[in-house]
């Protein structure tokens, strides 16, 4: 039996994940705006899961979620970055406000609860941290500018913070999915008001999800069964791809890039100083 906590556990993912952790006995903390939201997984599980009023964009309540399992369970041994949302628009059409409220929901709050979770872990030399990520942050599309690079920046961080922290035992995993069939595309994504200029970059690619909404191929079950099973393995991976749609574009963008480099690789290499020097 683990100790979990999981932000954003009302609905989508998040709510999945949180389904299949107490399924298989394990102690989950429920960190979400609203605590109606899950009160029934509190009913059915009143010794294994409790809420915690949280909110990604408040800098206080980091510590406190991190404060309120460790007071209640005396550890926390898994922290699932699951909350997050989408912004549609072009970089041209998004405000500082959006801008601000993405990065802090998707980046800023994410790495403050990761921070926030690092001490106790250190004290266990144990731990695992899975962010929720999207194929967006490796192989983007136009109109996920601000969403896709908050995503980016991210996994970039937790790339250096699993070196930082690999000596103590703690471990990083980023699941990256494609499209599931959550209501990412509805609920939780943002719009902003369509300029002309973007309709056949930003408007055909929003077309395009509202085409695949209530069909995309990804299963929010299964995806939370793998994910879980994580929490057994030796050595998770530090990057896991969910759904053929995810895998597909990992792979064009990596044959891509390699090409790219390879055809660039004398340019680039004039750089250096000659040998000896």
């Amino acid at each position: 039996m683990k100790t979990l906590l999981i932000t954003g556990a009302s609905t989508g993912f998040g709510r999945s994940l949180a389904k299949e952790a107490l399924q298989r006995g394990h102690q989950v903390a429920l960190a979400v705006r609203n605590l109606e939201s899950v009160a029934d997984l509190v009913s059915q599980y009143p010794e294994k899961a409790f809420g915690i009023r949280f909110d990604l964009t408040k800098s206080e309540d980091a510590l406190h979620a991190i404060d309120a399992i460790v007071e209640k369970y005396g550890r926390i041994d898994v922290l699932i970055n699951n909350a997050g949302y989408g912004l549609l628009a072009s970089v041209e059409e998004t405000t500082d406000a959006q801008l601000q409220r993405n990065l802090e929901t998707n980046f800023t709050g994410p790495l403050r609860l990761i921070r926030a979770a690092l001490p106790a872990m250190r004290e266990q030399k144990a731990g695992l941290i899975i962010n929720l990520s999207a194929i967006a942050a490796y192989a983007n599309h136009a109109g996920f500018a601000v969403y896709g690079g908050a995503k980016a920046a991210l996994d970039a961080a937790c790339d250096a913070a699993a070196q930082d922290v690999a000596s103590y035992g703690i471990k990083f995993t980023s699941i990256v999915p494609g499209p599931f069939r959550t209501d990412f595309i509805g609920r939780s994504l943002e719009h902003s008001p369509r300029m002309p200029a973007y309709e056949a970059t930003v408007g055909k690619f929003g077309a395009f999800l509202e085409k695949m909404k209530g069909r995309q191929p990804g299963d929010p079950k299964r995806a939370a069964k793998v994910i879980i099973d994580l929490l057994d393995a030796e050595k998770p991976p530090f990057r896991l791809l969910l759904g053929g749609y995810a895998h597909t574009m990992f792979a064009k963008k990596l044959a891509s890039q390699e090409a790219e480099m390879n055809a660039w690789r004398e340019i680039g290499l004039k750089t250096d100083f000659p040998q000896g020097e």
